[in-house]
């Protein structure tokens, strides 16, 4: 009985193949370079009502479009700071009116920032190891080439 085949050649590579490939973003997450690189950079948080900060939160949601565009290219940060405005989570109302107004103008364009966030290994990684949701994130201000401030409005338990 003969059990190898030449037409058993192509399907079986094809599986192999197939079994070799990982996920782009398990590549990216798995990688030492990309846990290199989100270690050596700073990563801080910080909590602060969402009254203090409304003027910076305001200013980062009108910039959401060309923030979005930034996090595309970002590649190495020095410092990733997240900013927890305590007193705009659900269970406590929610932002502040001002702050509100602004998520509903540019919903479509907070919801791009954070599919952007979810497909930029480093900037995930970051969130991720705080255990921020990207539901709870509604902003994310570039200081510079190497530093961004994201602002989100619930700090995960514990």
């Amino acid at each position: 009985m003969k059990l190898w085949r030449k037409s058993h050649a192509a399907p079986l590579a094809a599986l192999v193949l197939l079994a070799a490939a990982q996920p782009a973003w398990v590549q990216g997450l798995a990688s030492e370079q990309a846990i290199d690189t989100i270690i050596g950079s700073d990563v801080d948080e910080q909590e602060t009502g969402s009254i203090a900060a409304t003027g910076d939160v305001i200013a980062a949601i009108d910039k959401t479009p060309e923030t979005t565009a930034r996090i595309r290219k970002a590649s190495a940060l020095d410092t990733v700071d997240i900013v927890f405005l305590s007193d705009a989570v659900a269970t406590e109302g929610g932002p502040p009116p001002e702050i509100e107004a602004k998520i509903d103008e540019h919903k479509a364009e907070i919801a791009e920032l954070r599919k952007e966030l979810e497909g930029n290994a480093m900037l995930f990684h970051a969130v991720d190891s705080r255990n921020v949701l990207m539901r709870d994130i509604i902003a994310v201000e570039f200081n510079d080439d190497r530093h961004v401030t994201i602002y989100a409005t619930a700090k995960p338990p514990g």
